[in-house]
């Protein structure tokens, strides 16, 4: 049987986590780092990857993140992203789809056609490009691991973020879907959840009094999380721990949906 510190072991893995300059991506590429883990931090703007690289590798004192700009909803940007990541630091056994879009807050019956494609392209199909993109190594190799970030939002309806939780919710069945296909070759694929998290991407829910007043009144823990509060589950979901865990959706809400 495994000591408990060798079932959160990385070392020797390779991690690809999109959307982490800041936020949530950037807290699971920390703390996978600190697990051992090599990573690459991928956002549009190569300057604010560099510093959360940096970050990182200040902080583990050896070089465990590197850099690589890309925008997700270019499939070439990723091809690159994965070819980078092959280059520095061979093959890619984790894989974090956390980068995702919202150019609209309020009713469906105000938003675009263009603002509707891009979530849906930023949020289902540029998950879908970057997941085939890595999953033939990891079918061939049998071992991998792939984590959606998905949402709260795909569980309920909103008023202001109806298209985004449509998104979230399609996420949550993608990785359902690719769980069933890739399961014979041992390769893992799992969503998490987060309910309101004090991001920059969220902060028109929190920064407002009244929403932030009624998302905390309707959780068991009375606040909004933290970034780094999310993390624990990809650890979990990219290690041994989680070799028997696929096509699960991880709530982390604080009691949100529980109310």
């Amino acid at each position: 049987m495994a000591r408990l510190s060798a079932l959160f072991d990385l070392s020797g893995k390779t991690a690809v986590i999109t959307g982490s300059s800041k936020g949530i991506g950037k807290a699971i590429a920390h703390r996978l780092a600190e697990h051992g883990a090599n990573v690459v931090i991928s956002s549009r703007k190569l300057d604010a990857c560099e510093a959360a690289a940096e970050e990182i590798n200040a902080d583990l004192g050896r070089a465990a993140a590197i850099a690589v700009a890309a925008n997700i909803g270019v499939k070439s940007d990723l091809e690159r992203l994965v070819e980078e990541t092959h280059a520095a630091f061979g093959p890619i056994h984790i894989c974090v789809c956390n980068a995702a879009s919202n150019p609209y807050f309020g009713p469906m019956s105000g938003i675009s056609d263009e603002q509707f494609a891009k979530i849906l392209q930023n949020n289902i199909i540029s998950n879908h490009w970057l997941i085939s993109l890595v999953a033939p190594e990891m079918r061939a190799r049998q071992d991998g691991a792939v984590i959606i970030i998905s949402s709260i939002g795909g569980l309920r309806g909103s008023d202001v973020i109806g298209v985004y939780n449509i998104s979230k919710a399609a996420d949550m069945q993608l990785a359902r879907n690719l769980a069933l296909e890739f399961g014979p070759d041992n390769v893992r694929v799992n969503t998490i959840a987060p309910g309101l998290v004090k991001t920059d991407f969220a902060r028109a829910l929190w920064d407002d009094p009244a929403i932030l007043k009624r998302a905390t009144a309707q959780s068991c823990l009375k606040r909004i999380g933290l970034p780094d509060e999310i993390a624990g589950a990809a650890v979990f979901l990219a290690s041994a721990a989680g070799a028997f865990t696929t096509g699960q959706t991880f709530v982390i809400d604080g009691g949100a949906t529980t109310i």
